[in-house]
C-alpha cells in the first residue's frame, strides 16, 4: 500500500458517508441514528440470534446491548433467552418495529433513487457495477481464519456442507466411511489443526491440516461455499495452512482431490502445487499434489 491508495480510500469513505447520511443522528428522516436502524433491518422478519448479530455487525456486545436496550424501550424489538439455553437471547420485531423498518426500505430505496437519478443511463451502469465490485472486495477483506476445534458448531456445520457437496458431485457419490478422511484427533493439537473461515461471523469455508512428525504435513477437508467463491477464500486457507506447517517445521505439504473438483485442481496448479504419483490408497482420489515450502526454525 502507498499513501496514494490510503488517500483514495479516504477521499472514498468521506463521499459515500456524505452522500448516504450517515453523518447526522436522524437516518433518513426518522428519530434514531444508523447503528440503531441497521439493527432493525439485520434482525428482519425471522429474528436474530444475538450473538450472531454482534458477529454479522462486528460490534462489541456493549454497544449492540445499549442499542437493543433503546429499541425495546421504544417497543420495537424483543429480547428473549432461548427456552434451552437461557444463555443464548434472541431479538425479534415487534409490530412497531416491522413498521418502521418497512419505512426505512422505503427511504432506502428513495436515498438510493436519488443516487442513480441524476446520471445518464451508461453512468448508472458503471456506478452500480463499480458498487458490485467494490462490495465483493470489500466482503473479501472481512475474511477471518481461526483454528478450531472439530467439533466446534462452526467447524461442524462447514464439514456437513462439505460431504453434501461431494456427494453431489462425485460419480459414485461419496461415503465418508470409505474415505480415508482424518478423525477429530488427527486435527487437533499437537496432532493437526482444523481452520474455519467466516465472513461477518457466518462460517464459509474449512481446511484441516494432518502435522505427522518426520512426514510431509497434508490438507484434508477442504471447502469453501458456494457464495463466497471469487472471493479468494480458498488461497487464504491454503496460504495459511502452507504457514502453519512451515511453523511446525514441515517443509512439504500434500493433498488429494477427486477428478471431478476441476476448480480446486487448478486452483491447487496456480497456488504452486505440482502433481506426483499417489501416496495413499484415497478410493475418491484421483490427483496428487505436493508443494516444497521454507521450513521455519523453532531457534
Amino acid at each position: 500500500m502507498d499513501a496514494a491508495q490510503i488517500n483514495q480510500v479516504r477521499r472514498f469513505n468521506r463521499t459515500v458517508t456524505e452522500r448516504v447520511g450517515v453523518l447526522h443522528d436522524h437516518y433518513l428522516g426518522l428519530d434514531r441514528p444508523i447503528g440503531e436502524a441497521r439493527l432493525l433491518w439485520e434482525i428482519g422478519e425471522q429474528g436474530q440470534d444475538v450473538r450472531r448479530l454482534r458477529e454479522r455487525l462486528g460490534l462489541d456486545s456493549g454497544y449492540v446491548s445499549r442499542m437493543l436496550r433503546s429499541l425495546e424501550a421504544d417497543g420495537l424489538v424483543t429480547v428473549e433467552p432461548q427456552p434451552r439455553d437461557k444463555r443464548v437471547r434472541t431479538v425479534r420485531l415487534t409490530d412497531a418495529g416491522r413498521t418502521e423498518r418497512a419505512v426505512l426500505d422505503g427511504r432506502s430505496d428513495e436515498l438510493a433513487g436519488s443516487l442513480l437519478e441524476p446520471l445518464n443511463p451508461a453512468q448508472r451502469a458503471r456506478l452500480v457495477a463499480a458498487m458490485a465490485e467494490v462490495d465483493r472486495l470489500l466482503t473479501a477483506a472481512t475474511v477471518t481464519l481461526d483454528a478450531l476445534d472439530p467439533d466446534h458448531p462452526d467447524a461442524q456445520h462447514c464439514l456437513r456442507c462439505y460431504v453434501s457437496e461431494l456427494q453431489e458431485h462425485f460419480e459414485t457419490g461419496f461415503d465418508p466411511a470409505q474415505s480415508l478422511l482424518p478423525d477429530a484427533g488427527e486435527l487437533r493439537s499437537p496432532h493437526g489443526l482444523f481452520l474455519v473461515a467466516r465472513v461477518h461471523g457466518e462460517p464459509v469455508g474449512c481446511a484441516g491440516l494432518k502435522l505427522p512428525p518426520g512426514a510431509p504435513a497434508e490438507i484434508k477437508r477442504m471447502w469453501v461455499a458456494p457464495h463466497v467463491r471469487g472471493l479468494g477464500v480458498a488461497r487464504r486457507i491454503l496460504a495459511e495452512l502452507e504457514a502453519r506447517a512451515a511453523q511446525h517445521g514441515h517443509d512439504l505439504v500434500r493433498l488429494d482431490t477427486n477428478r471431478a473438483l476441476t476448480d480446486a485442481i487448478a486452483l491447487y496448479h496456480s497456488c504452486g502445487f505440482g502433481e506426483v504419483a499417489a501416496f495413499n490408497d484415497e478410493p475418491y482420489a484421483h490427483h496428487w499434489f505436493e508443494k516444497r515450502i521454507a521450513r521455519q526454525s523453532h531457534e
